[in-house]
């Protein structure tokens, strides 16, 4: 290991998201000389490239923002429960400002190829532009959803009509009036854009696959005394869900909706109905648990579908029978049910009628042919590790981290891997990440990659490697908590379901973030047991075998 090599910069962020810009200031903050590679225009990350119609947050504003300083909590006033897309891309872009972060970001830029020299300890990293940088360390904040798929229809490339995904949704918008529009998914984003198009397109045909289970979001303006109580008292706020099981501060549930009897369980469940958003799902203790009690909750919200729809056979056709409520992405919705009262909005159900292929005027099932101007292909994302197998990353001898994983992701607590030394990832596969507040595992995460990065540097270490035993530790944590929970019933994108030939494994940690951080922090607090830690010459100063925690 060359004692005496230097490189460019100590650390390359992947991505300009809210990951990469705290990553960015943590290390500016530490001293650490890093630089930005961000595909965009501007810093946002998912927020940036998601414009699509409806774009919201499903997590309450005055969680969904940084707690790390007092001073950015002041600063910012949200304007609704539930931020829209525009507000959360604005606030992005006033974070970037007010922490002057822009002057270490290059936009408009991807990062193509990051290959590790063994014999340097760096990273060789390059950029779409054709440039060339090195460093010591890559953090990858490439985002959990950023990888935006597309079923692989065929006679897609044939179509002659307009082709969008919300994942890529243009900037200026799109133009729906008086057209007739596919929508092709019916995820999250689906749910948020279908009321929204609607409201345009002259016709609108909605192919679904899986029908999902939504909880109306209740939107409505934040009222001041919520905004001055966030800020009074937010340090403790923001570090009793530091220590939270979803990075959020939530009701504490009530009691095991099991032991709650008729009609009181009744009028609780629509309580939490009516006060709406994603948190419906934690007002019971069990429901996350116990299928029985889930199938209580879960026949609640089919009896809402038909409340809400007109057409008995739509609603059959929208109702989940088959997943507990909660095993996929639970989403908040506004008028999504209701959009399907709508005379020109039809329901297509692919399992009942197969999408067989695109054709140049429309999408032809095995019933019949349906012409639309426009495909919305709400077909989801590559997700937890589309956006880091999609850069060409090589570590020891040369493997892709597209290889290496092949199998299945495999990390040591979601930060780092095996064979590839100093790369590190942000809400990578198999930490918390997706399951609690983005922010709060970003935060998280960043935190203990800038302490581990300047204990090295204190420690005059150049190279740190998770080992291939710590991995398989952590492979066994993230099933044995999956174990306890019923996400295992369904087909989902948390281990990669919607992707066709991707290994199935699931992608997040279980257990929650004030587990996950323990966690860590008792591995770092214990010399990063697990981890091979190295000196310039190549002396192995930490091999540690023990890894349990």
């Amino acid at each position: 290991m060359g004692e005496n090599t230097t490189t460019d910069l100590d650390v390359v962020v992947v991505g300009a998201g809210f990951g990469g810009l705290y990553a960015l200031h943590a290390l500016r903050e530490k001293g650490f000389a890093a630089t930005a590679f961000e595909a965009g225009s501007s810093v946002g990350g998912t927020w940036y490239w998601n414009r699509y119609p409806g774009a919201r947050c499903d997590v309450e504003s005055l969680a969904y923002q940084y707690s790390f300083s007092q001073d950015l909590v002041d600063e910012w006033t949200w304007s609704e429960r539930y931020a829209t897309q525009p507000e959360i891309l604005a606030y992005a872009d006033w974070v970037a400002d007010r922490l002057d972060l822009r002057k270490d970001i290059v936009f408009n830029t991807r990062v193509d190829q990051a290959v590790y020299n063994e014999g340097g300890a760096y990273w060789d990293v390059r950029t779409s532009d054709g440039a060339h940088r090195t460093a010591r360390f890559v953090v990858a904040a490439a985002g959990s959803l950023s990888a935006v798929a597309v079923a692989p229809f065929e006679g897609a490339a044939d179509f002659a009509g307009e082709v969008y995904h919300p994942g890529s949704w243009p900037a200026e918008g799109v133009d729906l009036k008086g057209k007739r529009v596919a929508v092709i998914g019916v995820g999250s984003s689906a749910v948020q854009l279908i009321p929204e198009v609607a409201k345009q397109a002259a016709e609108l045909t909605v192919f679904q696959r899986t029908p999902a289970y939504t909880v109306p979001a209740r939107n409505r303006p934040l009222y001041d005394d919520e905004v001055i109580s966030a800020r009074r008292n937010h340090t403790e706020l923001a570090e009793s869900a530091r220590h939270s099981y979803s990075g959020i501060n939530i009701p504490i549930p009530g009691d095991a909706i099991l032991e709650i009897p008729e009609p009181k369980r009744t009028v609780m469940l629509e309580k939490n109905w009516k006060l709406g958003g994603n948190l419906f799902l934690t007002a019971f203790t069990d429901v996350n648990s116990s299928l029985e009690a889930n199938d209580v909750m879960a026949e609640f919200v089919r009896g809402k579908i038909n409340d809400v729809v007109d057409d008995p056979e739509v609603a059959r056709k929208l109702t989940p029978t088959d997943y507990p409520i909660g095993s996929k992405r639970i989403i908040t919705d506004t008028n999504y049910y209701a959009t399907f009262n709508l005379p020109h909005v039809k329901l297509v159900s692919v399992f009942e009628e197969p999408v067989e292929r695109i054709v140049p005027d429309g999408v032809q099932t095995k019933a019949q042919t349906y012409p639309v101007d426009v495909i919305i292909y709400a077909t989801g994302y590559d997700s937890m590790t589309g956006s880091l197998t999609r850069i060409d990353i090589r570590g020891r001898g040369g493997r892709s981290l597209g290889d290496s994983w092949a199998d299945g992701a495999h990390t040591y607590l979601g930060i780092a891997t095996a064979g590839f030394p100093n790369l590190f990832t942000v809400t990578g596969p198999q930490s918390p990440s997706v399951l609690v507040n983005m922010f709060a595992a970003i935060e998280q995460h960043v935190e203990w990659i800038v302490d581990c990065l300047d204990y090295l540097r204190r420690h005059d270490l150049v190279a740190i490697e998770a080992r291939p035993e710590a991995e398989q530790w952590w492979d066994e944590q993230v099933e044995e908590a999956v174990q306890h929970t019923l996400y295992l019933h369904a087909k989902s994108w948390y281990r990669g379901s919607n992707i066709e030939g991707k290994a199935s494994k699931f992608l997040v940690y279980a257990n929650g973030l004030a587990d996950y951080r323990d966690i860590c922090d008792e591995i770092a607090g214990d010399d990063y047991r697990g981890f091979v830690l190295e000196s310039p010459e190549g002396t192995v100063l930490a091999e540690t075998t023990e890894v349990s925690a």
